[in-house]
């Protein structure tokens, strides 16, 4: 890959074409717990796609996104007061509201009418999913796709993230790398999967008592096929166990940062990854049950022992060698970094440096996903650049029709695979408790 390619890919400033394109998309902007930390103060700074901004909730209820700087003389909105139906400076007493109109110029001569004419930036904010989405895009933002994430009721689906010291588009592209699994994630000695609750890659399979881990081990070298979509690509990823049966892993792209991957016979993970600026991103999971309630107070505690509030900044990473020990990886672990496979992916990811030289690299057969997706990003970009509407910016027709997508991780008959995933995604919907309401509110 040429240079000039990899910086058109990978820069998401303001003034940039990735930028732009990324911005005619919802982007996760913080976890809805972390508004409501201090009930008494729902503000949070943040930084999004290398803009620094404030996102807070006023009396009536009301979410809102500015940008930081103050317009008169700069100072930090960060460490104004929420009073009086907005955002006020603490430096002059401006007041602005979710809209970002000037409400109040109090250090002027009395009858003064400057804050007619003041606008502070701001975004649309929604929350969906236990996730706050801002716009920062021109114009009308486009509609959410009716993903299982985004119709389950609250209960079904949790919310995290984790913050990576890295360029957004490496993290996305470990998700749509099947082939890493059974090496990176390699454990020499499986746990009881009736345990796995919330942990991925630890349940059985469906159609197995064998644990995912003991799968991945013992079959190292899959077959990768991968197909567009409407919604952006669909992986297939085959294991052959034996004659008459083969592994199969479902999962999807979605354009243009997100995929979904199956964490169990009952749930899946959506997850987008998000950049901060040009060197670091968040990822964002949303958790989707199609059993019962998703019991949050513990999925909640195992990740905040990796990436423990306020800034969901890892536990590990470069400074401590990923955790790295060697006596562990001589006798439990392929990577000898412990047992939580997000701090896998995060040492991959982050020991490429803060941004890839992909010029560098070597694709081989199991990059497929990685190569498609390269192509689809290129290409919408350029689109963008064009003024024409890039893939995955939808109208509220389109975003209707968009439902899904299936996520599966099963052993069925290895000459009929394909309909095995389906009937599976099938059976699996037609027992979820809450998909015939969502069904009838989409219609």
């Amino acid at each position: 890959m040429r240079a000039e390619q990899n910086e058109l890919m990978t820069r998401i400033g303001p003034g940039t074409e990735a930028g732009a394109l990324l911005r005619r998309y919802w982007q996760p902007a913080a976890l809805l717990d972390e508004l409501d930390a201090d009930p008494e103060r729902p503000l949070r700074a943040l930084r999004l796609l290398g803009q620094d901004l404030v996102l807070f909730r006023d009396a009536q209820g009301r979410l809102g996104m500015v940008d930081r700087a103050c317009p008169h003389r700069g100072a930090d909105l960060a460490f104004g007061r929420l009073e009086d139906g907005g955002l006020r400076c603490v430096f002059h007493g401006w007041l602005f509201d979710v809209d970002g109109r000037c409400l109040e110029t109090p250090a002027e001569p009395a009858g003064s009418r400057l804050c007619e004419s003041i606008r502070q930036r701001a975004y649309p904010v929604v929350e969906k999913g236990g996730v706050l989405w801002a716009y920062l895009g021109e114009g009308a933002p486009p509609a959410f796709p009716h993903f299982d994430c985004f119709v389950a009721p609250e209960s079904h689906v949790f919310a995290f993230k984790g913050l990576w010291d890295c360029n957004w588009l490496q993290a996305l592209e470990v998700g749509i790398d099947p082939a890493h699994a059974s090496w990176l994630h390699r454990f020499f000695e499986d746990e009881d999967p009736t345990t796995s609750y919330g942990r991925q890659f630890r349940s059985a399979s469906m159609g197995s008592d064998a644990p995912m881990t003991r799968l991945l081990r013992e079959h190292g070298s899959p077959e990768i096929r991968v197909e567009r979509t409407d919604f952006g690509m669909r992986l297939a990823t085959l294991r052959r166990v034996d004659d008459a049966r083969t592994h199969m892993r479902i999962t999807n792209l979605l354009f243009p940062q997100a995929f979904v991957i199956p964490m169990s016979a009952e749930m899946t993970i959506s997850q987008w990854h998000v950049p901060i600026d040009d060197t670091s991103c968040y990822w964002y999971s949303l958790f989707t049950s199609f059993g019962g309630a998703v019991d949050k107070a513990t999925m909640r505690a195992q990740r905040l022992k990796t990436y423990p509030a306020p800034d969901y900044r890892p536990v590990v990473g470069r400074a401590n060698r990923w955790g790295y020990d060697a006596r562990e990886q001589r006798t439990q672990t392929f990577t000898g970094m412990g047992f939580d496979i997000n701090v896998h992916d995060q040492f991959a990811c982050e020991s490429m440096g803060p941004i890839q030289d992909r010029g560098r690299e070597h694709l081989g057969s199991t990059d497929k996903g990685i190569v498609l997706y390269r192509r689809l990003l290129v290409d919408a970009i350029r689109r963008n650049a064009a003024g024409e509407r890039p893939l995955m910016v939808l109208e509220d027709a389109e975003a209707r029709a968009l439902t899904g997508p299936a996520a599966i991780d099963g052993i069925g008959p290895g000459a009929d695979w394909e309909a095995y995933w389906k009937e599976t995604d099938a059976l699996r919907r037609k027992g979820c408790p809450w998909l015939g309401a969502a069904a009838e509110q989409a219609a």
